[in-house]
């Protein structure tokens, strides 16, 4: 029988995993997903969007639920990152604050949204500010989420032991660079560049659903030993 610490890490990694799929549940029962509303809709297409207020709310209170389960997922990967910096975890450290910075920053923005569908029948010129007021604090504040990458490929790649391998280090510093676009969206309505372009919102969706899944799968297959039974004393 493993203890319970260690099943809890277990369940923290697969945090990561199942993160992306309540989020995804939640945003394809919202209508978030698979057209998000861009900064070039119309005021009547993002009444109508938040007028169905019971999937709304339904589907991002899921996804709220999705999000939040980053705040375990950041635990697991900082014990990870404590193991490897041992008695100087300055590295782990960045990572656990700039990770929680990121983990509220994602649900902010679904409340925000649930807050909307909440009175659909709120000024038209209101529902369309606090839209997109939702969506740009979602997708741009990402320089948390930059430097919590980069300390855990910084960490990966200094470690002497190598006890989670190498190209995750280089796949943190990769989807690090990814989300380099995402500030731009402050200054496109449309194209690439906008808040539903490809280059910022499915570039970013893409990359932080690889990172989740991947990393916490890395981490749980690092600890998913056989349990050690414990041996009766002989009388």
């Amino acid at each position: 029988m493993r203890p319970l610490t260690d099943r809890v890490r277990l369940w923290a990694a697969l945090c990561g995993p199942a993160a992306v799929v309540v989020s995804l549940v939640g945003w394809l029962v919202a209508g978030v997903l698979p057209i998000p509303l861009g900064p070039g809709s119309s005021t009547s297409e993002v009444v109508e969007f938040y007028s169905h207020d019971v999937r709304v709310m339904t589907g991002l209170v899921i996804a709220s639920f999705g999000v939040s389960l980053v705040l375990p997922f950041v635990a697991a990967v900082t014990l990870e990152l404590l193991e490897i910096e041992g008695r100087t975890p300055l590295l782990s450290f960045i990572q656990l604050a700039s990770g929680a910075a990121t983990s509220v920053l994602l649900l902010i923005p679904m409340l925000l949204m649930a807050f909307l569908s909440f009175r659909p029948d709120r000024s038209p010129e209101l529902t369309v500010t606090l839209n997109d007021l939702a969506w740009l604090l979602f997708l741009t504040p990402i320089v948390p989420f930059i430097i919590q990458d980069v300390a855990i490929g910084l960490a990966i790649l200094g470690d002497p032991q190598q006890r989670l391998p190498r190209w995750l280090g280089y796949l943190n510093l990769w989807v690090a660079f990814c989300f380099l676009p995402d500030p731009l969206a402050f200054f496109f309505h449309s194209g690439p560049l906008a808040w539903n372009g490809v280059l910022v919102f499915w570039l970013a969706l893409a990359a932080y659903a690889v990172w989740l899944v991947v990393v916490g799968v890395i981490i749980y297959r690092r600890h998913r030993g056989p349990a050690v039974t414990a041996v009766p004393n002989a009388a």
